[in-house]
């Protein structure tokens, strides 16, 4: 089934801003299903100018109200119009920017056998749910900072408390309440100011004025980071976020979940993860050792075709090994790959012959990439970089080869274009019978799953190098 990310390149002209901004929504929708005890669809305009529904998720605090998928599934303006009529789903609109056009809209619905009257849990899971979808439609929900952080949940059914604007408790779930008496607390929690409930139960002093400073600036409006706390041998996972009406502000919801015993599993995994890294490292290692003792190899060559291709080994296997580096120092297999090509630059740099004089830049931005689609991926940059410096330029030349990438939803595009003195007539791809380029049509089709064009720029001097990669996970 195709993910988001590739339903939206291959139907929609959004933009990888709106495309993030619906990612982050989506990333933090299995609350809002929850707390509205029906199912949420995500629906885009289509190249087509129907809309097409690119996400689907169904609450786990009731039944759903649809028993077939319906992503790919597309609906014209007249039936989306037909959803705002009594008793149909509820629709709203999804802004990036507050009063700008809506970018998505999204839709709710209820199972119909879900009864009308409601335990006051479902009340208050009704009240938050109303005005979060209310701040979804103004662009203050889902909050900016949600998107940096690495820790998921807690969830509605963990356990909520709604608050009023003053901080006294107007509702605690019995999951809520459980929690904190775990911690240590054995009063009630209805009317009672949470921050200070909290701060009496958490030992650390420092946590506990964390977590005030963190309930308090969701009361204010604020946004504030999940936080973890340590009270008499429990691990509880705290989120706090403002709740909004139009009117006036609305008090704040807290969400919160005993994670004591996931945190207990963690601490196992950490040694594993540590195992890993260490291997990254001695592999970049070992590569930096290679490369060191085929250079002194080369040094000591008087064939210059031998003495380059021991150059061009040396710095294929240095190329690789800034990718283990950079993961050796990562928390997962996934690479910020700009600063790998900014250090790889003056590495090709080098191979530039003495007399010319070429500048590398790069604009755009790769972002963040698998460990899987990095190591592949750097080799193709580094052979075509190697060949723009070395066969553009003849000696006494002075040149600029630029590297652009551009994101958008499931696909990157790199370019790599140089100034300098274009192909040789009748050049074919296919039928080149360099190691560079075989190396590159290899792994861009075998490896990476893309596509590569090189040709003549049709406007000025020089070669255009075009590769289109899909980002999906292989």
């Amino acid at each position: 089934m195709t993910g988001i990310d590739g339903l939206l390149a291959a139907h929609t002209v959004l933009g990888q801003e709106d495309a993030d901004h619906l990612h982050a929504l989506v990333s933090e929708w299995q609350l809002l299903a929850d707390l509205s005890f029906a199912d949420l669809l995500l629906w885009v305009r289509s190249n087509s100018g129907d809309f097409l529904c690119v996400a689907q998720v169904r609450p786990t605090t009731g039944p759903t109200a649809y028993q077939h998928d319906l992503l790919e599934v597309t609906a014209s303006d007249e039936y989306l119009t037909a959803l705002t009529e009594p008793g149909a789903p509820d629709v709203f609109a999804v802004r990036r920017v507050s009063g700008a056009e809506p970018i998505a809209l999204l839709t709710r619905r209820r199972h119909p056998g879900v009864t009308a009257a409601p335990s006051p849990l479902e009340l208050a899971y009704a009240e938050a749910a109303k005005s979060l979808l209310d701040m979804v439609e103004h662009a203050t929900f889902p909050p900016v900072a949600a998107g940096s952080e690495m820790m998921t949940g807690p969830r509605a059914g963990d356990g909520l408390v709604l608050l009023e604007p003053d901080g006294r408790v107007r509702f605690a779930s019995p999951n809520a309440m459980s929690a904190y008496r775990r911690m240590g607390w054995t009063h009630n929690l209805a009317s009672a100011n949470l921050a200070e409930v909290s701060a009496s139960v958490v030992v650390d002093r420092f946590e506990a004025d964390e977590l005030v400073t963190r309930i308090g600036a969701a009361l204010d409006g604020d946004s504030p980071l999940r936080i973890e706390v340590d009270a008499r041998g429990a691990t509880v996972l705290f989120r706090a976020l403002p709740l909004e009406h139009e009117e006036s502000d609305a008090g704040a919801l807290v969400l919160l979940r005993d994670v004591t015993d996931v945190r207990r599993r963690d601490r196992q995994l950490l040694s594993k993860d540590a195992t890993i890294r260490e291997i990254h490292h001695r592999v970049k290692n070992n590569l930096q050792t290679v490369a060191a003792l085929l250079r002194l190899q080369a040094r000591r060559v008087d064939v210059p075709i031998v003495r380059a291709a021991l150059t061009e080994s040396v710095r294929r296997v240095s190329s690789i090994a800034l990718v283990h580096e950079t993961l050796s120092m990562s928390l997962d297999e996934r690479v910020a790959f700009d600063g790998i090509v900014d250090r790889l630059v003056p590495i090709v740099a080098e191979v530039a012959a003495a007399e010319s004089k070429v500048t590398i830049t790069r604009t755009g931005t790769f972002g963040v990439l698998q460990a899987d689609l990095a190591t592949p991926l750097v080799l193709v940059v580094t052979e075509l970089l190697q060949n723009a410096v070395e066969h553009a330029y003849a000696p006494g030349d002075e040149g600029t080869v630029l590297v652009q990438a551009h994101r958008r939803p499931g696909v990157l595009t790199v370019e790599i274009r140089d100034d300098g003195a274009g192909l040789p007539e009748g050049f074919a791809l296919e039928r080149a019978g360099g190691l560079g380029l075989q190396i590159v049509r290899s792994l861009v089709s075998g490896e990476l799953g893309g596509t590569i064009e090189v040709t003549s720029n049709a406007t000025q001097r020089g070669t255009l190098a075009r590769l289109e990669l899909p980002l999906g996970r292989r």
